[in-house]
């Protein structure tokens, strides 16, 4: 949900990607500012909350973080529905993990087509040495489908709340947007209304009830 209530605003957040990408990571170094040199595999989801104040507004996000093995993957629609924001996490050394992130991509755009905010996010780059995958073509594909796209690493801590941020600014002028035009509609309706109903009609109306 993305409704304010009482001032806050409620943003769901779905971590997709290949296994052993750094999406816990990323997460743990964002929440509680840790960072584990072992690697631990996320079984099916995890769910945390981080509460933030972002241009005076109160903002809750929930974020999920879903295993990234191949056997799980039938399972995320299940944790990215009704998602407002993605972050789809690739590792700059791995390229599969970077074609991943295109299937991923394919598949939020299907379900829920332009209402949710994309980012994409190049970690490890404390491994630059060893990329594999080449700069221009990551933040070329980003642009083309409409992501934003950046560099992290939670080992040296960052991008990490960069990432964050600009999603939840993305998620927050989606939101203000949508309300908008909600407005504008709702505005043209009673315009429409006012223009349909004529004194007689309206007293008629009042008498029938």
């Amino acid at each position: 949900m993305s409704t304010p209530a009482g001032g806050t605003y409620n943003f769901k957040v779905v971590l997709l990607g290949e296994g052993c990408v750094g999406k816990t990571s990323l997460l743990l170094r964002y929440i509680e500012d840790k960072f584990n040199e072992k690697h631990l595999s996320t079984l099916q989801a995890t769910f945390l909350n981080k509460k933030l104040n972002f241009d005076g507004k109160r903002i809750n996000l929930a974020i999920w973080d879903t295993a990234g093995q191949e056997k799980f993957h039938a399972l995320g629609p299940i944790y990215y529905r009704n998602s407002n924001g993605a972050i789809l996490v690739y590792d700059i050394t791995d390229e599969d993990s970077f074609v991943k992130v295109k299937n991923w991509v394919k598949e939020l755009k299907k379900m829920l087509g332009s209402d949710i905010c994309l980012m994409i996010a190049g970690n490890k780059i404390d491994l630059e040495h060893e990329r594999t995958v080449p700069l221009e073509e990551a933040e070329n594909y980003a642009k083309m489908v409409g992501a934003k796209h950046v560099y992290s690493s939670a080992k040296l801590n960052q991008g990490v709340e960069d990432l964050f941020l600009e999603l939840t600014r993305e998620m927050m002028e989606k939101y203000d947007d949508n309300s908008q035009k909600d407005v504008n509609r709702t505005s043209r309706v009673l315009v429409v209304d006012d223009e349909a109903t004529t004194p007689s009609s309206c007293c008629s109306g009042f008498r029938s009830n």
